[in-house]
């Protein structure tokens, strides 16, 4: 007779692993079709993920992860995350995370050009609006 190995502890199941997919990246203001190119798979194959009709591979699971900036934990449904990303656009969040490596003269520079951006951006939608 041969014994079951239980894959998933007890209350965690891959049924719930397709909705989660789908909060986590919708809190990241990500779409499925950016997902899937972050992934370097085709828009149907990651649909399908979310819609539950097939499971990732687990090192798709772990690219998934770090591209939705979660531990496995979290994207599994066992441990709550600390919120939504502050920075919704993936490429700029994984930039983000470098900025530290960067010179303190260069570091200068990018908080004058972001804090250029922000400014054109307000001026923008104050003068759409009048």
């Amino acid at each position: 007779m041969m014994s079951q190995i239980q894959v998933f502890p007890p209350g965690l199941h891959m049924t719930d692993f397709p909705p989660r997919l789908r909060q986590l990246r919708t809190a990241r203001k990500l779409t499925q079709t950016r997902m899937a190119e972050l992934l370097e798979v085709s828009p149907r194959v990651y649909t399908r993920w979310e819609n539950g009709d097939a499971t990732p591979l687990f090192g798709t699971v772990v690219k998934i992860a770090n591209i939705l900036d979660v531990s496995l934990d979290e994207l599994a449904g066992r441990k709550e995350g600390n919120g939504a990303a502050t920075i919704h656009n993936a490429e700029l969040h994984r930039l983000y995370k470098k900025v530290d490596q960067l010179s303190d003269e260069d570091q200068k520079a990018l908080v004058i050009l972001l804090d250029s951006l922000v400014k054109r951006s307000r001026i923008g939608r104050v003068m759409a609006e009048a």
